[in-house]
């Protein structure tokens, strides 16, 4: 495969830097939400934001450094794509199974209350955003294929799903925060997207071993990505 010219490296460059700087506030101001509800769903929404944020910190940093290092060769650019392909699928790993325990833990006394309004304007806007995003890193990996880049798709085609599930959880709670079936929705929707980081983590962990040669299987191909 063809090296990324010099304006396809930049553009991708700058829409790696873009992510992460919208991405940073994102933690806090989720946190924030939580504080004024105890929606079990919020509560493990601002863990993954967490985790994944430090994801795209790496995969900005190892593209960078890649572009930016002449003298790096193929093997050096293997293990620094492996290391952001990895981060990725950790962070989905690792955020599944903390909502996974925290909804498990809490379904037996946990019973919603307070503002979740912050938290799902947050929830709305975290769907627009990550849904651009997505398509942008859709359209530059139909274009060429990177590791990094590939990686990044997987991973806002996750966050979309998973904020769109937020969104349904927390209107339910918004809706009718006294229903005695609110609870387990509230606490379904942790299931559910617990359930779908999971799975998009150990996709992520075996196309990534595809790509580096680790796992046995041809690396996916832009198409499968951008439809998988």
């Amino acid at each position: 495969m063809t090296a990324l010219s010099a304006e396809q490296a930049a553009s991708r460059e700058k829409t790696l830097l873009t992510a992460m700087l919208f991405s940073l506030p994102a933690p806090l101001v989720t946190g924030l939400a939580v504080l004024s509800s105890q929606s079990t769903t919020q509560i493990a929404d601002f863990i993954r934001r967490s985790v994944q944020l430090g994801a795209l910190i790496i995969s900005w940093w190892v593209f960078r450094r890649i572009q930016h290092n002449a003298a790096l060769d193929k093997a050096g650019q293997t293990r620094l794509e492996r290391a952001a392909g990895l981060s990725v699928a950790g962070a989905l790993l690792c955020s599944g199974a903390v909502m996974l325990i925290l909804a498990f833990a809490r379904l037996r006394d946990f019973e919603p209350g307070g503002n979740v309004i912050p938290g799902l304007t947050i929830a709305v806007l975290g769907l627009l955003f990550n849904t651009g995003f997505w398509w942008r890193y859709a359209a530059l990996t139909s274009e060429h294929y990177s590791a990094v880049i590939a990686a990044q798709q997987g991973l806002y085609r996750a966050k979309a799903y998973i904020d769109l599930c937020v969104v349904a959880a927390l209107a339910t709670v918004a809706i009718a925060p006294t229903h005695p079936a609110t609870q387990y929705v509230d606490v379904l929707g942790s299931i559910i997207v617990a359930g779908y980081l999971l799975w998009s983590g150990q996709t992520q962990y075996r196309a990534n071993l595809r790509v580096t040669g680790e796992l046995p299987g041809d690396p996916p191909s832009p198409e499968a990505i951008s439809t998988g």
